[in-house]
């Protein structure tokens, strides 16, 4: 039998068909499951200062909606924040599991109405007198990010959390990706565990603009881009860091494997097999002043271990091994998809130009590559991609030393001090740094031994021990 909570907010609807001035609207469900609920908030400073919903569909659903208004009205933001599946459900007095999707929901609405009312208009003031300090936790739902936000925690701090929503396709397997609306439910669902406030950031439009769109164009081109560089160098972290602002938080955690010098600079992490200071390489020393990276020092294994002794349900979840938008979709699939670049048939030919092969179009292959091009050469040994031209549909193959070259031509390069502190170089998301000194004047990294594989399109870190001294691309020859 329902509860009696449950009756009265279905019964007088707190909020039904009530859309507040300025107000940040959030749905969820839809032809799907034939329930949806929109939420729609107004933050003014550090509050939520109205709140309204409209429901369609069963009765749990419109009570749910009810319920998401009487919770949050009048509280806090990052109170506000807190509220979830299971707040939902106690204030309705207890949902039946049948009924438990009307709180998923009502929360899932929730939280995106009131992440882009935080985004428009929230000014939550800074922790006040000897207060712990506030710090914002980038929250992916994996298990890094957890124990970044532990650890955040065991330190002092007064901690908050935000998950990014980056990309949504019909295509896409959420349940792969960290940057999709499942994992905002899981992320969200990990920080409310741990007892900390979640806000939900939508930055779709944004990765589309910045990172995805760029990436289709730069295989258009026949080049290898980065998009997680990119990624954290111009969308998410900055993104965050305004989104930190706005909570009054000093500082932004991650999970990221890297670490920090004592002024600030970006530092190769402890764990060299799972270091990411080549994909944070692009961060302005500006917004790497107000990082944290806690697991810098620590080994994987060492983090799995922290989440099991806390408790943590993802202690033991598996990294995401792919781009974030491609999960479940394959490459040439995606860029067939959103960038019209289909398969196109043509020649694969030697340094020589005599044809040894078919491909299935010159945008879908990359300097260095070797799996998917042939199994072997004319002498039956293994053949690379030497080059690739999209004007002419064209790949050239050649063995593996005919990719050695010891100077690289660079552009857009950018050096945190003197030209001259550069000592080495990564060509290479996961490659051991090269000895190499960057002339500046030729526009060019000189290596102190060859180097096979330097793809146009992909990022060189530079080096000054394990210190990132600056970064370039790789350009064409």
């Amino acid at each position: 039998m329902p509860d009696e909570r449950f009756e009265e907010h279905l019964t007088y609807p707190r909020g039904r068909g009530f859309v507040p001035d300025g107000a940040c609207s959030g749905a969820a469900g839809g032809a799907a499951c034939g329930d949806l609920v929109t939420i729609a908030v107004t933050v003014r400073g550090d509050r939520v200062v109205e709140a309204g919903f409209e429901a369609s569909g069963c009765g749990a659903v419109i009570a749910a909606g009810s319920a998401v208004v009487e919770l949050v009205t009048g509280a806090p933001v990052l109170e506000a924040a807190r509220v979830g599946t299971r707040e939902v459900s106690a204030e309705l007095g207890g949902l039946s599991v049948g009924k438990l999707h009307a709180a998923d929901l009502a929360s899932d609405a929730l939280h995106r109405a009131l992440g882009a009312a935080v985004r428009r208009g929230a000014a939550v003031p800074a922790p006040a007198g000897d207060a712990p300090s506030r710090t914002l936790v980038a929250m992916s739902g994996g298990v890094d990010s957890a124990v970044a936000a532990l650890l955040a925690q065991q330190a002092g701090n007064e901690v908050c959390t935000v998950t990014l929503e980056l990309w949504a396709d019909e295509d896409h397997d959420g349940s792969k990706s960290c940057c999709s609306a499942d994992a905002v439910r899981g992320a969200r669902a990990v920080a409310h565990r741990m007892g900390l406030p979640h806000l939900t950031l939508d930055l779709r439009a944004e990765f589309r603009a910045g990172v995805v769109d760029p990436w289709l164009s730069a295989h258009a081109e026949g080049l290898t881009p980065n998009p997680c560089v990119r990624c954290n160098g111009h969308v998410r972290l900055d993104a965050m860091l305004d989104y930190a602002d706005r909570l009054g938080a000093a500082t932004l955690v991650t999970g990221h494997y890297a670490r920090l010098t004592e002024d600030g600079q970006l530092r190769v992490a402890a764990d060299e097999a799972k270091d990411q200071s080549y994909m944070l390489a692009r961060l302005a020393p500006s917004s790497l002043g107000r990082l944290r990276f806690p697991l810098g020092d620590l080994h994987k294994p060492a983090v799995r271990a922290l989440a099991e002794d806390a408790g943590i349900a993802v202690a033991q979840k598996p990294d995401s091994q792919d781009l974030c938008f491609l999960a479940g979709t394959g490459r040439e699939a995606f860029l067939a998809r959103h960038g019209g670049l289909r398969e196109r048939p043509g020649d694969i030919v030697d340094d020589g130009g005599l044809v040894v092969g078919r491909h299935r179009g010159a945008h879908a292959y990359t300097v260095g590559q070797r799996r998917g091009v042939l199994t072997t050469g004319g002498t039956g040994d293994p053949v690379y991609v030497l080059r690739t031209d999209v004007r002419t549909n064209t790949v050239t193959v050649g063995p593996r030393e005919a990719l050695a070259v010891r100077r690289i031509p660079v552009h857009d390069v950018v050096v945190h001090g003197d030209a001259s502190r550069v000592r080495a170089a990564r060509l290479r998301s996961h490659a051991a740094p090269v000895a190499a000194r960057l002339d500046p004047d030729a526009g060019e990294l000189v290596l102190a031994g060859a180097f096979a594989g330097a793809a146009p399109g992909q990022l060189a870190v530079l080096m000054d021990g394990d210190v990132v001294a600056g970064h370039a691309t790789i350009a064409r020859r």
